[in-house]
């Protein structure tokens, strides 16, 4: 295993802005650079400005052809800040193990405007999002979760009084042991919505699913491997069924929302959700900060 990235190396190997568009192009086009329009391999470079190519292909530029750069169709695309700067954000997010708010990132880049590092921060945590899911299979845990403050703390113009979690967001996760962990915002925690969510996620392969005694995934057993702990009877652990890693997780993004960011709107809780099973996923990827440059 190579050696994780550190900030020196960083500041080091991307010193210009050049070599950061050279790292660029060899990570998104690993084979070769090709349209992010119509997926053409046949394009030309542009002498006069470097790391630009055109496109002529008849369902794309045409007789024009169609111009683009090392960041058209990227997170970079329609931004004045550099790729140094970009990539020092995304260090910084791959590396916080709780997260970084866009408040201390716009401190340590000097952004003209903390809505400047706000941006950025959410442009890259949704290239975070999975897009290759492959499903769980082995030992897998499923559990469901609140994020947000409790009703009782509201002012009283925005209480909500909602059942089951008192107006909290419910999220629904699953883990596979020693594996990946997927989690989904969920508009209620009925069966059907649980069941659902266990479906997409969990494969045929599956050799156990441990859950809690939460009436919605009363049915599972028809289908999977089930196998339930009684958190209300205070068992957390019955052999290898508990929900412990998945619990784990919780605690970390909710010690990151609570002491990170302090406050999550329900519009952005999935970006949020895909940041911190990004860093999940990856924690044993040393390159993880050169995946994520792939991905945006």
């Amino acid at each position: 295993m190579s050696k994780p990235m550190t900030l020196t190396t960083l500041m080091d190997k991307f010193s210009t802005e050049e070599a950061c568009k050279q790292f660029l192009t060899e990570k998104r086009w690993p084979n070769g650079v090709q349209c992010p329009r119509c997926q053409n391999q046949k394009v030309y470079a542009l002498k006069s400005k470097p790391f630009h190519w055109v496109c002529k292909g008849q369902d794309c530029g045409g007789r024009n052809g169609y111009r683009f750069s090392v960041i058209s169709k990227t997170v970079f695309e329609n931004t004045n800040y550099p790729l140094r700067t970009w990539f020092q954000v995304i260090y910084l997010m791959t590396q916080s193990k709780k997260g970084i708010s866009a408040l201390q990132i716009h401190r340590q880049i000097g952004s003209g405007d903390y809505r400047t590092a706000w941006y950025m921060c959410h442009r890259i945590r949704a290239a975070m999002k999975d897009g290759g899911f492959t499903k769980l299979m082995g030992e897998v845990e499923v559990d469901e979760t609140y994020i947000g403050g409790k009703d009782k703390n509201r002012h009283w113009n925005k209480l909500k009084h909602v059942k089951g979690g008192s107006g909290k967001i419910a999220v629904i996760g699953a883990i596979a042991r020693k594996g990946n962990v997927v989690c989904r915002v969920i508009e209620n925690t009925d069966r059907l919505t649980l069941s659902q969510f266990v479906r997409n996620t969990v494969g045929d392969k599956v050799s156990l699913i441990a859950t809690d005694e939460h009436p919605g995934y009363g049915r599972l057993k028809r289908e999977y491997p089930h196998e339930v702990v009684q958190h209300q009877k205070h068992e957390y652990v019955r052999g290898n069924v508990h929900t412990a890693n998945l619990d784990s997780f919780w605690s970390l993004l909710k010690r990151g929302v609570i002491g990170t960011f302090h406050k999550v709107s329900k519009a952005y809780l999935p970006l949020y959700l895909a940041e911190f099973s990004f860093r999940h996923n990856n924690r044993k990827n040393a390159d993880i900060f050169s995946l994520l440059v792939a991905g945006c």
